[in-house]
């Protein structure tokens, strides 16, 4: 498995931890960072995809 799948799969979930405590805190900024953090999680996961099957893995 790439780097790029497992660093995407943390900043992913980090991004959930974020969103949800911008909520629980009502701090519109948190929430908004932790959806972007969610989306770049998202495409770094993709990235690595595309690199284990350019690799043939």
């Amino acid at each position: 498995m790439d780097k790029d799948r497992v660093e995407g799969a943390a900043t992913n979930m980090g991004g959930k931890i974020k969103e949800g405590a911008g909520k629980l805190t009502g701090d519109e900024k948190m929430r908004q960072e932790g959806i972007a953090d969610q989306v770049k999680g998202k495409i770094q996961n993709v990235v690595g995809g595309i690199k284990d099957t350019l690799k043939g893995k």
